[in-house]
């Protein structure tokens, strides 16, 4: 009885084994797909780093003045020229203020020209031996007086108008605004930005340098930028390169200019910045394949890969720094072997591939 049971299990095993085999056999049709094989560069020869778009002039205007907003005369996005008129605050106060210095302006004047004839006078009287020396002496320290007078109502007047300039807040270059910070009727605060503007320049990357690689960035090199959200690349140069890491934690601020181009940029676009710099051991190969072939689930990255039977395997790659278009390859995938780059269906692990 016990070899009858025996058998029956047997029987079941082999035929459920021979079901699932042939339910694992994939008949869904091929998917037409476009292959490349991994080709080797040599070791790379440059830095890449990220940065941020920014206008080669911009300015964040403020006032050093407390005071409720007049009138805002711009809006974002509004094109002004140099000098033209933003933003006016109240200066009533400044007003009562210049007509108390243009009074006290006045009385000094009078009194400059009474103190310089009597001066005269008594300098005339001295000549005549009618007057003596301490006479000519007080009239002498009382011209000087009023002169000095004058001169401190004149300077106080210089400072009053130098204030007004800063309860109306004008563009310091032609350009945008590109945003403001206030409304009519509120309350401007000496030091809070009220009105952003950028000017009709070029535009500049500022990217951020590890102390590891700084030393190898030189000012003038000619470099790539590519700019993330339009997928371009656009020549450029090194302009500055910092000195200190005090402020910004270990990195080091290099500013890039960018070449004039057609390519819409923006300011505040995020960009990968490309230095060029001496290759330490040229016998070293790197992996490189296009971003678009790059596989995500999760944190995972991979590619899809050709297997012998044209089937699409999905192989996890370990990857490396970006080239423009490009990514390297730290391991995962070999030079010559064949990736698959595009396809025209969605691929999945198994998925039976057709290649153009």
């Amino acid at each position: 009885m016990k070899k009858y049971i025996a058998l029956i299990l047997v029987t079941i095993t082999v035929s459920c084994g021979k079901k699932k085999a042939e339910t694992s056999v994939n008949n869904d049709p091929a998917i037409p797909v476009k292959v490349q094989k991994v080709v080797s560069n040599e070791n790379a020869s440059f830095i890449s780093v990220s940065g941020v778009v920014q206008a080669e002039s911009s300015a964040d205007l403020s006032t050093r003045m407390m005071g409720f907003v007049n009138e805002l005369y711009v809006k974002v996005g509004d094109k002004v020229t140099k000098g033209q008129l933003l933003l006016s605050i109240n200066n009533s106060d400044l007003q009562a203020k210049k007509a108390q210095v243009e009074a006290s302006i006045i009385k000094a004047e009078t009194g400059l020209k009474n103190a310089e004839k009597d001066y005269n006078r008594f300098k005339n009287l001295f000549a005549q031996n009618s007057a003596s020396q301490k006479e000519v002496d007080d009239m002498t320290a009382r011209y000087e007086m009023a002169k000095a007078s004058l001169q401190a109502a004149t300077q106080m007047r210089n400072e009053i108008n130098a204030q007004f300039a800063y309860t109306n807040i004008r563009a310091p270059f032609s350009g945008v605004v590109t945003n403001t910070f206030i409304d009519k009727g509120t309350m401007a605060n000496p030091g809070m930005p009220l009105v952003s503007v950028e000017g009709k320049g070029g535009f500049e990357v500022l990217a951020r340098v590890p102390e590891t690689e700084i030393s190898k960035i030189k000012q003038n090199t000619e470099v790539e930028v590519l700019i993330k959200s339009i997928n371009k690349t656009i020549k450029g140069k090194v302009s500055e390169v910092s000195s200190s890491a005090k402020n910004t934690g270990g990195q080091y601020v290099v500013k890039v200019g960018l070449d004039k181009t057609d390519t819409s940029i923006l300011s505040g676009m995020f960009a990968t910045v490309q230095f060029p710099v001496e290759k330490l051991n040229t016998s070293e190969t790197t992996v490189r394949i296009p971003k678009s072939a790059i596989v995500e689930q999760g944190q995972l990255q991979g590619v899809y890969t050709v297997s012998q039977n044209n089937k699409a395997l999905l192989r996890w790659l370990r990857l490396g720094r970006s080239f423009g278009h490009e990514v390297e390859v730290l391991s995962g995938l070999k030079a010559k072997e064949t990736y698959i780059l595009s396809a025209e269906g969605k691929l999945y692990n198994g998925a039976n591939i057709s290649i153009q």
